[in-house]
């Protein structure tokens, strides 16, 4: 009889005291990475796609919870404007690309073409099969540059997707998290499960491969996908030392009456 693991619960998922230990580690972790990715001047592409519910935003906020804005940032772009639609397609992205000393997180990306557009019928079958085409070549040519791009899939079955809608739907400060667009991709999951199946038959590339992250455990996803983001660089601390602060000099100076300042109401 296989042992228990105390790790997780009598449902099978990761207890809260087990994720938030680990993850304050990774996150530790994550600003060390930070200050790596600074000081040796790297460029890094992180995309993250899935279905609806399916876990990104949640390890994309806390990727970002602990590091610098300045450092790593979320591009999270809107739907194309008409000039947009009337560029090369990948063009409204490149703009969002990681600079030297750089890490951007892409909450969905390019791979719009070839999930939701195509399930959709956004896009037409010749702009489906010509993305297909192209993105191997377009990321081939982004890791040529010196660009790191890593890929995730958040992986979730149709009945926790369908749990966790009914949860949003139940919460009206979660509802608005449930789009259209949401509503849509659970009635046509069988089509987004062959769109993705799709996807990866064309863009799976040794160059920039796709990593899958099963999802319906979310605290176990967050924690795997993080750990193997920081297993691809062998990066080392080089955080700065402790500064000393400086004292606050001693100028002449008249502050502004109280009573001429309008302040918040102290409710609290």
């Amino acid at each position: 009889m296989a042992e228990k693991d105390d790790r997780y619960n009598a449902a099978g998922r990761l207890r809260g005291s087990v994720y938030d230990a680990e993850m304050g580690r990774l996150q530790e972790q994550l600003v060390l990475l930070q200050y790596w990715i600074q000081s040796q001047g790297l460029k890094v592409l992180v995309i993250f796609e899935g279905r609806g519910s399916a876990g990104k935003g949640g390890v994309i906020k806390r990727i970002t919870e602990r590091t610098s804005p300045r450092t790593v940032r979320i591009a999270a772009l809107p739907r194309p404007t008409e000039r947009e639609r009337s560029q090369w397609y990948f063009q409204r992205y490149v703009e969002h690309l990681p600079a030297a000393g750089e890490m951007v997180l892409f909450d969905r990306s390019w791979y719009n073409r070839s999930n939701v557009e195509w399930v959709m019928g956004f896009c037409t079958e010749e702009e489906h099969q010509e993305f297909l085409r192209s993105c191997p070549e377009f990321e081939r040519m982004l890791v040529r540059s010196g660009t790191v791009v890593l890929k995730y899939w958040f992986s979730v079955s149709a009945e926790e997707q369908q749990r966790r809608f009914e949860a949003r739907n139940a919460e009206p400060v979660k509802r608005w998290k449930l789009s259209d667009m949401d509503l849509a991709e659970r009635e046509l999951y069988v089509r987004y499960s062959m769109a993705k199946d799709t996807t990866f038959q064309y863009t799976d590339i040794k160059q920039a491969p796709w990593y899958v992250v099963p999802s319906d455990d979310k605290r176990a996803a967050r924690l795997n996908c993080i750990s193997h983001l920081l297993a691809q660089f062998d990066y080392e601390d080089v955080a700065p030392d402790r500064v000393v602060l400086p004292e606050v000099k001693n100028i002449p100076y008249v502050r502004t009456p109280m009573h001429e300042q309008t302040f918040v109401p102290q409710v609290f």
